[in-house]
């Protein structure tokens, strides 16, 4: 671990008012907030083995996850598969247990897997990088990559995804190497991942509160600024209706189009921040 305080497995104690809510974006598509962090149940309610599960939330959020998917597709549920966004350790915290208790697939990008065998960490997150009380705390997130080999699989190239025969995924790096965002063409429905949210994840007031603010991804994870900028560009020209980001509360409408534009047009402004470590040698 090289001196680091946190293991990727450990509770990490950072959570928000909204924690272990949830809300309908679609009659099947479903947030549900753990800590700070939202994962997504698509598919029908009561359906018990007829759903997906995108991304795994916080470590030790296993039990958590498996109880409101029962809730929400009954008893036993189980999904056909888990998709990753990306491997950051809010993203994948309990997707070792659920992918083993469940015995399913998990897909991911081809640019994450190294992250996903153990075989590469990613960059350390920066504490320098212009932001709030969060990102000062960001050195105690753990980087380091975990090994699901056992049940690991790399999406199809050609955009579609495993199980979900409506929906279709972006390459929307920048975050992360191989993040994704998923899109259903027919009601514009986006579940966005991190390369853009809804809250200011920098800032712990807002992480806390939930306060919504649709922002650029999280700055101290972030390490190429010129891939996060078109991935916010190729999103919003999408036109999305609705959108479950990983951070923050779900947006549509008028203040999702707006927001997003507004992101798009003034992302070196608003998103890419004056100083960091992964600023001036990523971002042009």
């Amino acid at each position: 671990m090289g001196g680091r305080l946190v293991e990727i497995d450990d509770y990490i104690p950072v959570t928000s008012v909204s924690s272990g809510q949830g809300e309908e974006v679609g009659h099947d598509l479903y947030c549900f907030c753990i800590q700070v962090v939202n994962v997504c149940f698509v598919g029908n309610p009561g359906k018990p083995d007829g759903w997906v599960l995108v991304d795994t939330g916080m470590p030790k959020s296993a039990d958590l996850i498996r109880s409101a998917a029962e809730e929400r597709f009954g008893p036993n549920a189980r999904p056909r598969a888990i998709i990753l966004t990306h491997g950051h350790f809010d993203h994948i915290g309990a997707v070792r247990e659920l992918a083993q208790h469940w015995d399913v697939p998990v897909y991911a990008h081809e640019l994450e897997l190294p992250y996903l065998t153990g075989k590469a960490d990613y960059p350390e997150p920066d504490a320098t990088v212009e932001g709030g009380l969060v990102a000062k705390m960001s050195p105690l997130f753990p980087n380091e990559g975990i090994d699901i080999s056992d049940h690991l699989q790399k999406l199809p190239s050609d955009g579609s995804i495993p199980n979900m025969p409506e929906w279709r995924w972006l390459h929307t790096p920048g975050h992360a190497p191989g993040h994704i965002s998923l899109f259903r063409e027919k009601d514009r429905m986006l579940i966005a991942g991190d390369a853009f949210i809804t809250v200011r994840q920098d800032a712990l007031f807002k992480v806390i509160t939930q306060m919504q603010e649709i922002s650029g991804p999280p700055r101290y994870l972030t390490t190429d600024w010129h891939a996060a900028k078109e991935s916010v560009r190729k999103l919003q020209a999408l036109l999305p209706s609705a959108a479950v980001t990983g951070h923050g509360p779900p947006v549509s409408g008028t203040t999702l189009r707006e927001g997003l534009t507004a992101l798009a047009n003034e992302f070196d402004r608003v998103a890419v921040p004056d100083y960091g470590r992964y600023v001036g040698s990523t971002y042009s």
